[in-house]
């Protein structure tokens, strides 16, 4: 691998922090005025690119955090069952006793307790991940091609649309 210049260096651990070209650039001492060419060009050299994507897959590799980890992160919140948080008499178990999957994907969760003289009322709130965006993320993976036309592109086949009218007379 080619050897950076030390800007070009820090024009990398830069970019890392925020994947901004442009404030990379800025941050790495380049001029602010042309540091938006400045960033894309870099971003544009093969020696730079390479070294961002090395960097990027050490991060990954030390965090163990990648493709395969995200789907199947995506793949445990759309199994969440409502069900798993509940008792038979329909009131919410005690945390602890939730599955981890659900410990660890709720967005938030809210208990106030009222007390009105000698009764006491607990409300709960369990916010969960959005499903559906959890959904489009699942399809949009590369492996899944779940939002991808069955066309291919080029492909010359006609597409059978057939619009119908409710509102027309038979």
């Amino acid at each position: 691998m080619s050897k950076l210049t030390p800007k070009q260096q820090r024009f990398v651990d830069e970019y890392l922090v925020d994947l901004n070209a442009t404030q990379a650039a800025i941050r790495a001492g380049y001029s602010e005025k042309t540091a938006r060419q400045t960033g894309a060009q870099n971003l544009s050299k093969p020696v730079i690119a390479d070294a961002i994507q090395e960097r990027i897959g050490e991060r990954s590799e030390k965090v163990g955090v990648d493709a395969q980890y995200v789907l199947k992160r995506l793949h445990e919140i759309d199994q969440l069952d409502i069900a798993d948080l509940l008792d038979d008499t329909g009131k919410v178990r005690p945390i602890k006793q939730w599955p981890k999957a659900w410990r660890t994907s709720i967005s938030g969760l809210d208990i106030h307790e009222l007390v009105m003289g000698d009764i006491e009322t607990i409300v709960r709130k369990v916010k969960w991940p959005d499903k559906l965006r959890n959904l489009e993320l699942i399809g949009k993976h590369v492996n899944v091609k779940a939002f991808e036309s069955e066309a291919s592109p080029g492909d010359d086949r006609p597409i059978h649309i057939e619009i119908v009218n409710p509102h027309a007379q038979s």
